[in-house]
């Protein structure tokens, strides 16, 4: 797909062709807002490739973009660095442009409220205005695509009162190296998925999944599915919840008052008998299967992600982030993280990745040895560990270790 260049028009009637690089205005009727978004951290669901990385949306020249490498739902999540009010964001697509999609802020990365939302996206530039909101992160997230190519935006700029966060120190050389070569990239969030999926699920074939089901004696009551969602821990509610707004008559809809009556607890009140054949039913149901994958990586994935690239770690500290996430919580991570930071700091703060990553599982060893059912740390020492002393920071293929006494290999 080539890269367009557009004439716009300049007040007298002459017209010029956007080049490298962008000069940002802001019109009369959004004067007092900065623009909050240029050079921040950003993580996206996929990139094309190491040309199309994220940091293209956020970098102020015109020509360059991201590009997401699959087709389906996607996102490009930014750091703004603090909490901020967003009044307006513009959008400018490529050929691949989303007819639905949503602009969101957080101040967490777990609950997103839409700043923004349509069905009726025709590409071009989107400049939507008089937006409320406020929140630390900011996301587009496409849900529809308006042509047969892959989502892709020249720029994502988010405006407001600022003051805008400090300058990111070589943002754009730090994302398109770390981001790209990051989970960001469909290869190695694969790898990333496989190495879950052994822990959770004694199988690389994670998309076999979606029908688990069984209370494993870790007081969180039921564990199912693609990343272990328990009934005990709020996740398989919200699951469930999504699923029955996608398709109202399925059959776990009966459950949903049950699974709110359990949440906090090991209880399967309510849901036995029934609730594990109507699980293994529904996991026939594409629609099933995709909600699995979506809140996958809305609760535990993307923030992850974001976290652990805030923090300026490659592939291999990405999953170790996610990985932390799946089995603590985005509580959890953090805990784990401050915890960490107590014996080393973040490459964002001028420490070594080996070092900072060590203490990271040092930390995260610590944690889980606190509980009986997460004993075994195989996960950590015998893969991402083993990962680590190898320097494989990347997490390039191919990939060896062993979890819980079995063996892997992928490449």
């Amino acid at each position: 797909m080539g890269i367009r260049a557009k004439a716009i028009a300049l007040g007298t009637g002459i017209a010029a062709v956007c080049t490298v690089p962008l000069v940002i205005t802001v019109t009369a009727d959004a004067a007092p807002d900065v623009l909050l978004s240029k050079g921040r951290p950003i993580v996206a669901s996929t990139v094309a490739g190491a040309g199309y990385d994220a940091a293209k949306a956020v970098d102020g020249y015109a020509s360059s973009r991201w590009a997401a490498g699959a087709t389906g739902t996607q996102w490009l999540w930014i750091d703004l660095g603090k909490a901020q009010a967003v009044s307006r964001v513009r959008l400018r697509w490529e050929g691949g442009y989303a007819k639905s999609y949503r602009v969101q802020v957080s101040g967490d990365g777990a609950v997103w409220r839409d700043l923004y939302r349509t069905t009726g996206g025709d590409g071009g530039i989107d400049d939507l205005k008089k937006l409320s909101g406020s929140g630390r992160y900011l996301r587009v997230l496409a849900t529809q695509q308006g042509s047969a190519s892959a989502y892709s935006l020249y720029e994502v700029q988010a405006y407001g009162p600022g003051p805008a966060g400090p300058t990111v120190e070589s943002s754009a050389v730090m994302t398109s190296s770390a981001l790209a070569a990051g989970l960001a990239d469909p290869k190695k969030k694969t790898f990333a998925l496989q190495l879950i999926s052994s822990a959770e699920n004694s199988t690389l074939n994670w998309r076999g999944e979606f029908g688990y089901l069984e209370d494993i004696g870790d007081g969180r009551g039921y564990t199912g599915g693609i990343v272990g969602f328990c009934s005990g821990t709020s996740d398989m509610l919200a699951l469930v919840s999504e699923y029955t707004r996608r398709a109202p008559g399925n059959k776990l809809a009966r459950y949903l008052p049950a699974l709110r009556t359990v949440d906090g607890s090991d209880s399967h009140a309510g849901l036995d008998p029934g609730f594990p054949a109507a699980w293994k039913a529904a996991a026939a149901d594409p629609v099933f299967q995709k909600a699995q994958e979506d809140e996958r990586d809305r609760m535990y994935f993307a923030p992850a992600v974001a976290l652990a690239s805030a923090d300026r770690v490659r592939a291999l500290g990405q999953f170790a982030y996610y990985d932390a996430a799946v089995m603590h919580g985005q509580s959890g991570l953090r805990a784990i993280r401050a915890d960490a930071m107590r014996n080393a700091k973040t490459p964002k703060q001028g420490g070594d990745e080996t070092v900072w990553l060590n203490a990271f599982l040092n930390a995260r060893v610590k944690e889980m040895r606190t509980e009986a059912a997460h004993s075994d740390v195989t996960r950590v020492e015998t893969a991402q560990r083993l990962f680590l002393r190898a320097s494989n920071l990347d997490l390039n293929g191919p990939l060896s270790w062993r979890v819980y006494g079995d063996s892997y290999t992928t490449r």
